[in-house]
């Protein structure tokens, strides 16, 4: 038989307002524990919250950014439950009355757009950190001990949910990487996994291939990468189809996912919507924002991802496009071009030589990039690769590294490559015998002899004259 995952999404997002999302209390990373906080968000008896109206407006906007309507009448509610990261035994939040709804994400690929609908995205407070002492990679089971940093409790956080649209790991990761760039864009979030301000939960199913039936899911957690979420997904898909096949029924748990070893941890039964025993915070008053405010913060969008990608795909093509739009690289690119540079050469000098030498594309000139990538092959690949790393110094120029011309003739390589091939008998015998990899051998000792100074392409055809003669 064969089988189709059915995957939906909890993305978490923290706002990176300055204060907190019912109180005063600062909003920021890397703080010692437990210093920002107050009796508000460590829920002292008689301290009351007060909406955040900037988290207010700001989720608004990220809501018509995912193509969401917003609620003419929002409510926050108490989601109930019990653990020692939630120190008022609830959490704010919405439930049946959120603030934006029924919305839908364009996701481009080779065979057109998938669609990704959004259920809701709602506005809440973030529960304290837990820290897990001991035991295996940090997780609550096994630990010596947890500890709870409270500076995290009550920052403000939309949680936005799909529809069950998505039906592969990488489909869920091409999403969750134009999500995060849009999110990024709009400014109200740096939407960073590692730093915990972006979280993703994944509900996990799969059902016969053509059948359009919900079968029982579960839930991944604590996954801090797209690479991860990918791979985490796709474990559980496997995980469940084995236990259908062999006659067994899927439970409904939540589970962990260990990047380092690929497996899954089983965590607890899944809680669903009951559990929680909603019901409407009695401290704060409905959110009605006005028609106005909402009109004012969708003239205000900037021009989606989707819309760049497609765009830069009819000049490019879509792999290139999406790397560009989704790492944040298109603008450069687009000034780069502009300045004369060949555009797939520019696609690759910076999705692959400025990417990799960790340069930020916000402090790079386009003029003195576009020289360097025009003159990628005529320049030595040392000083090619030392001018990309100084891009984003202040004042920095390209003419310096333009001077240093790699030796294009034959002339001057020859005898080196003579004496490498005199000095390397075995292995030309082996390549004359069919090791054709050896070639690259002999281009990298003759590069290596000339400093880098020499054209590859050059040696290449040199070495293999010799090596035919």
């Amino acid at each position: 038989m064969s089988w189709e995952p059915v995957v939906g999404l909890e993305i978490h997002v923290h706002l990176k307002t300055k204060t907190k999302m019912f109180c005063r209390c600062p909003v920021g990373f890397g703080a010692a524990p437990n210093t920002q906080t107050c009796p508000v968000c460590l829920a002292f008896p008689g301290a009351l919250p007060v909406a955040n109206r900037v988290a207010v407006e700001w989720t608004i906007q990220l809501g018509l950014a995912l193509g969401c309507e917003i609620a003419e009448h929002a409510v926050f509610s108490r989601k109930n439950y019990f653990y020692y990261d939630n120190p008022k035994g609830y959490q704010i939040s919405q439930y049946d009355l959120p603030l934006c709804t029924n919305g839908n994400v364009l996701v481009p690929g080779s065979d057109g757009d998938l669609e990704v609908g959004i259920v809701r995205a709602h506005l809440e407070e973030d529960a304290a950190k837990t820290v897990h002492v001991g035991g295996r990679a940090g997780r609550s089971q096994g630990a010596d001990y947890s500890l709870v940093d409270f500076n995290r409790g009550g920052t403000p956080l939309v949680e936005i949910v799909t529809a069950p649209d998505i039906h592969s790991p990488d489909d869920a990761k091409r999403f969750l990487q134009l999500l995060r760039q849009a999110i990024v864009e709009l400014g109200v979030s740096d939407a960073e996994m590692e730093k915990g301000t972006l979280r993703v939960d994944a509900n996990v199913s799969v059902r016969p291939a053509g059948s359009d039936e919900l079968r029982t899911r579960t839930e991944i957690k604590n996954m801090n990468s797209f690479n991860f979420i990918a791979r985490g997904i796709e474990a559980e898909v496997e995980r469940q189809i084995a236990v259908w096949e062999s006659g067994g029924t899927v439970e409904p748990q939540t589970f962990d996912f260990e990047a380092s070893s690929g497996t899954l941890t089983p965590r607890r039964a899944k809680e669903e919507a009951d559990d929680y025993r909603y019901f409407p915070e009695p401290d704060l008053v409905p959110l009605e924002p006005a028609r106005e405010l909402v009109e004012r913060l969708r003239a205000a969008l900037p021009e989606s991802p989707v819309t760049r990608i497609r765009r830069i795909e009819s000049e490019l093509d879509l792999e290139r496009a999406t790397v560009l739009v989704t790492g944040g690289l298109d603008a450069l690119w687009s000034e780069t071009v502009a300045a004369g540079a060949d555009d797939v050469a520019a696609a690759n000098v910076i999705t692959n030589n400025l990417v990799g030498a960790g340069v930020d594309p916000g402090e790079v000139s386009p003029e003195e990039l576009a020289k360097l990538v025009s003159a990628r092959k005529s320049i030595p690949r040392p000083a090619f690769d030392e001018a990309v790393a100084k891009l984003g110094d202040p004042d920095f120029s390209a003419d310096p590294y333009l001077a240093q011309e790699a030796v294009s003739d034959t002339a001057e390589p020859e005898p080196i490559v003579e004496a490498i091939l005199s000095a390397n008998a075995d292995q030309v015998d082996a390549f004359r015998n069919g090791k054709h990899g050896l070639l690259g051998f002999f281009v990298g000792q003759v590069m290596k002899e000339t400093q880098g100074k020499a054209n590859p392409r050059i040696v290449s055809e040199l070495v293999r004259e010799k090596l035919s003669g």
